[in-house]
């Protein structure tokens, strides 16, 4: 009998079409527990399409997903809604909820669940806010007098009000410049040491794919022609793979995500 863990997601045989248009044909998948897989492809790869798929917001022509063992292609409503508890999604541009303060944004999907009394919700929020290195006053503040910087930090707390198990990035760092860009990289890489959940994440930035992933996924010919570490990855001969990650752009990121692994092994900022 094996002893390696079931995968948090798995995802055999998915066929996605948009009438004829095809975008994904027999595409496996299976992300581990714990580690961080960064999904990559070129455009019209179906990148989100897959993203969107795993969170249950889309139904496939054919195959299976599953999330912690459970489907979300056809389990019912209650398991799907049921699933959406465990996991967090932090959205590209932040999608705060402009009338409401931090505070309130953070704390809307505790208020969701209509369980937790008020005190409860005050302390997780103000516990959400330490951990991405905002303070109890920033969370009277409104989006609309937040930095770029700190517009992502809130919404990585509310992907993590509800404690998930699994969190979704979608371009975590796009819109940042690359000083905040490295800073909030090193935010998601403590929390997950700290915290330890499972990471799937949607990046066109080497910089960021090549400090967080344990794991790489490649979409091209619509299924995922390897997943594998960054490392292994490079070796795999594709046009793709060529093009994105072996041009000047690409070693330039490398260089940059080893000399970042150095200075942060080191105990440096």
């Amino acid at each position: 009998m094996s002893d390696t863990p079931p995968p948090i997601i798995d995802i055999q045989g998915l066929r996605t079409a948009f009438g004829k248009n095809v975008v994904h044909d027999n595409l496996s998948l299976q992300v581990r527990r714990g580690e961080i897989l960064t999904i990559v492809g070129g455009s019209g790869t179906g990148k989100t399409v897959l993203l969107r798929q795993i969170l249950g917001l889309g139904r496939p022509a054919a195959g299976q997903i599953r999330v912690f063992g459970q489907s979300v292609v056809d389990g019912r409503r209650a398991e799907v809604h049921a699933l959406r508890q465990r996991w967090g999604m932090l959205f590209q541009g932040g999608a705060l909820f402009s009338a409401l303060t931090v505070f309130d944004n953070i704390a809307f999907p505790l208020r969701e669940l209509r369980t937790l009394p008020p005190e409860l919700i005050n302390d997780v929020v103000s516990t959400r806010l330490s951990w991405v290195g905002l303070t109890p006053e920033d969370g009277l503040k409104m989006p609309s007098d937040l930095s770029g910087g700190m517009v992502k930090r809130v919404a990585l707390a509310r992907a993590l009000a509800l404690d998930p198990e699994l969190v979704f990035l979608d371009e975590p760092t796009a819109g940042l410049d690359p000083t905040r860009s490295d800073e909030f990289v090193e935010l998601i890489r403590r929390l997950h040491q700290q915290i330890g959940f499972t990471v799937v994440m949607v990046t066109h930035d080497l910089d960021t794919l090549f400090a967080l992933s344990d794991r790489v996924a490649v979409l091209a010919e619509k299924r995922v022609i390897i997943c594998a570490p960054p490392a292994e990855v490079l070796e795999f001969q594709h046009p793709f793979i060529t093009t994105f990650f072996l041009g000047e752009r690409g070693r330039r990121a490398l260089d940059g995500a080893q000399e970042f692994a150095g200075k942060s092994h080191d105990g440096k900022p």
